[in-house]
């Protein structure tokens, strides 16, 4: 539903309470400050569609608030689905869950970082123990290279390759 048809509804219930009950100023005033709120632009408040925040946009008290059939009014357009709510809240719930998202992808990156950290280390460790291996295999073939010179009249060596 979009913020007109949303718009259309606020003033609908407005209109049916403006016929049903002789409105006072305050009742207007929590009306205007309810309006402010739902098209995004509250001139005091933070934004949000609250009961403190409508009273602080019409001025009132929150017992002057739940005293005015307005109330009933807005309780009954908060919980109805017809009703789209004003941009800011929509925002600040994206907000909210990009910050999830967000807290989950680093958490997923710090568990590869983990996981890689680890397998460069188990690489490392492979890679000291075969350059061990490595040396003391030259040293055993130099070894037997000597071994070979020393009895060269018995044995006839196979060229380099």
């Amino acid at each position: 539903m979009t913020g007109t048809d949303s718009d259309r509804t606020v003033q609908a219930a407005f209109a049916r309470l403006a016929r049903e009950h002789a409105l006072t100023d305050l009742d207007r005033q929590i009306m205007n400050g309810f309006e402010r709120l739902m098209l995004g632009r509250p001139e005091i408040s933070d934004g949000t569609v609250t009961v403190t925040n409508i009273c602080v946009e019409a001025g009132v008290s929150r017992a002057s608030y739940y005293r005015s059939p307005v109330a009933a009014v807005i309780k009954e357009l908060m919980v109805a689905p017809t009703v789209a709510r004003p941009e800011v809240e929509e925002l600040r719930a994206e907000i909210s869950r990009l910050k999830k998202a967000e807290r989950k992808l680093r958490s997923d990156k710090a568990t590869e970082l983990r996981e890689l950290t680890d397998t460069v280390n188990t690489y490392a460790d492979h890679i000291q123990v075969l350059t061990l291996r490595n040396a003391a295999l030259e040293e055993e073939n130099g070894l037997l290279r000597k071994r070979l010179e020393r009895a060269a009249d018995n044995v006839t060596p196979l060229k380099d390759r």
